[in-house]
């Protein structure tokens, strides 16, 4: 049972330059894989994420705030300069972005086989380092869970069709996988969010979880259907909310004994109430980081508050 993870990320970091009106420009630590293991270190796991970082004052800043942590953060041999976007928000603090990112991860030999495998967004279908990404998954399922976030940004998906194939092969090599309705709805545009959570999930994984910003969240399981209200705070803004409802998702699976090879089995048998219970961590660690600038998920204390939990 891996009540605490020591799971292997696979994905992007990436340089935010936040843009807000009326504000000098901060620069902040993200990406999505990034801030899913970020997430994870800040609620006790011990992740490591595979990813590339460029010699570069973006660089700097993003491994010192990993490592701080307690995330390890191996590389491979490339470089270049650390991908970077820049995140405009509105007035409500949502956010719209423009990237410059490049992606060529390769093969990175491990220490250890990791118990949990979570990759997603950019790294997932950018070449040439989606095709890393798939490998991977491929070849460390079979001792290990799998989460998926595709994360969809539209301005780096590249051609529609071949990013669709992409992300449901990833899909289909998961037990978990998160998405926003806006992500289902640019994949699929021509059908309902629901309709296509309902295909993923008899695709392979016993888990879809689909977010809807202020409407919550649902769930699908074999058992049926869970949804979960968001909570009600005053919104900073949404930079890394998807991803802090990942990582709270993540946690929670993980206090249940629900992830690593001796968990797939009874993930797959899970029932209502823990669902229910997954859901509601997930949401209460995407409340915290939303009532907050940046990606800036809960800790073990924050998120027990957040639960209402003493």
């Amino acid at each position: 049972m891996l009540d605490r993870l020591e799971p292997l990320v696979i994905g992007e970091c990436v340089a935010d330059v936040v843009r807000q009106p009326d504000r000098a420009d901060r620069v902040h630590p993200g990406g999505s894989p990034a801030n899913v293991a970020y997430g994870l270190a800040r609620l006790g796991h011990h992740p490591t994420l595979l990813t590339q970082l460029g010699a570069d004052d973006h660089g700097r800043l993003i491994r010192d705030h990993l490592t701080a942590a307690g995330v390890e953060v191996r590389t491979d041999e490339a470089t270049g300069p650390t991908p970077s976007a820049v995140v405009t928000l509105d007035d409500q603090g949502h956010a719209t972005y423009a990237f410059d990112v490049g992606w060529t991860l390769s093969a990175v030999p491990l220490d250890r086989a990791p118990g949990h495998v979570h990759a997603g967004s950019i790294a997932a279908v950018v070449e040439p380092g989606a095709a890393t990404v798939l490998a991977a998954l491929e070849s460390l399922r079979a001792g290990a869970t799998v989460s998926y976030d595709p994360n969809v940004r539209p301005e780096l998906m590249g051609e529609r069709d071949r990013a669709v194939a992409r992300v449901e092969r990833c899909v289909a090599l998961s037990d978990v996988v998160k998405a926003s309705d806006e992500d289902l709805r640019w994949l699929h545009p021509d059908q309902e969010p629901e309709r296509v959570a309902e295909r993923w999930l008899a695709a392979g994984p016993a888990l879809v979880l689909v977010t809807r910003g202020e409407a919550g969240a649902f769930a699908l399981f074999p058992g049926g259907r869970i949804t979960v209200d968001a909570p009600a705070v005053e919104v900073a803004d949404t930079v890394g909310a998807g991803d802090a409802f990942m990582s709270g998702t993540l946690h929670a699976l993980a206090a249940h004994g629900l992830l690593g090879p001796d968990g797939r089995a009874r993930l797959r048998a899970v029932d209502r109430d823990t669902v229910a219970d997954v859901l509601r961590h997930a949401a209460a660690s995407a409340a915290v980081t939303v009532s907050r600038a940046g990606a800036n998920p809960p800790g073990p204390d924050e998120l027990r508050e957040a639960l209402g939990v003493n």
